[in-house]
């Protein structure tokens, strides 16, 4: 398989970028696309050129840490896929490949196809865990989850943070993600003794960061674990009545 590829170049934050332009010949179409890059990385370098920056871990679909804009699609043209598990075959002999980064305002370049996703770390820190007593470990029976409430839980924490429903999302926001972090500790038992607080919490921080939800439901349509926007109308509901009863708390504090 011989390609064309139009991948973005850009050498610091600071810096211009664009569009460099290169063939490549002889893609098995079973390799993934971030192997298709290593090729190419290496005919760049046997050249004399600098090689594509990009970022990538496990290449299974887990870290979170690829991720790429693939012809206008965040991850590419493959449904529930990360850009890691994109395989070339999906692409056909002779076609011009564009590839971007992440295209948000809260998640500056850094070089080429690599961007700062640390603006989602800030959500977590702000409320993303639960305090437990220190201790030995509980048994794994002592605190009874509903069947119903664990799968939920389970379907929400599938989120790998790769920051794909920002790069779709026309205004650039992060409710999935939020909502998905949120979702998978306010559904648990054990996550009830700080729900409010964290959903204020978290909610508030990701406002600092980036834009708002209007329901185009692209965040939903590119997540590569396909997670629901389901999730964001309970984060919206628990964040109205979050308000009501941190401000009582609040109110509660300050007359004791």
């Amino acid at each position: 398989m011989d390609l064309t590829l139009r991948i973005w170049r850009q050498a610091d934050g600071d810096a211009a970028g664009a569009f460099a332009v290169y063939a490549i010949a002889g893609i098995n179409p079973d390799m993934s696309f971030l192997e298709m890059l290593d090729i190419l990385n290496e005919q760049i370098l046997a050249d004399g050129g600098e090689p594509v920056e990009f970022e990538s871990d496990c290449r299974e679909g887990i870290c979170g840490t690829c991720g790429v804009v693939v012809n206008g699609i965040p991850h590419g043209p493959e449904k529930a896929t990360a850009t890691c598990q994109l395989h070339m075959r999906k692409f056909h002999d002779g076609d011009t490949v564009t590839v971007e980064p992440w295209r948000a305002t809260a998640f500056p370049v850094l070089r080429d196809l690599v961007v700062d996703r640390s603006a989602l770390d800030r959500i977590v820190e702000a409320g993303g865990f639960i305090t437990a007593p220190t201790g030995a470990a509980p048994d794994a029976n002592e605190i009874p989850v509903p069947k119903e409430a664990a799968e939920a839980s389970m379907d929400a924490a599938a989120c790998i943070g790769c920051g794909a429903c920002v790069a779709a999302c026309p205004n650039g926001a992060a409710q999935l993600f939020t909502a998905a972090k949120l979702a998978h500790l306010d559904l648990l038992p054990q996550g009830q003794a700080e729900r409010f607080r964290r959903t204020e919490a978290m909610v508030d921080r990701m406002e600092d960061y980036f834009g708002s939800c209007t329901n185009h439901g692209e965040c939903e349509e590119v997540c590569p674990k396909e997670i629901s926007i389901d999730f964001i109308a309970m984060m919206n509901r628990d964040y109205i009545r979050a308000k009501f009863k941190n401000l009582r708390r609040l109110g509660q504090r300050k007359v004791g």
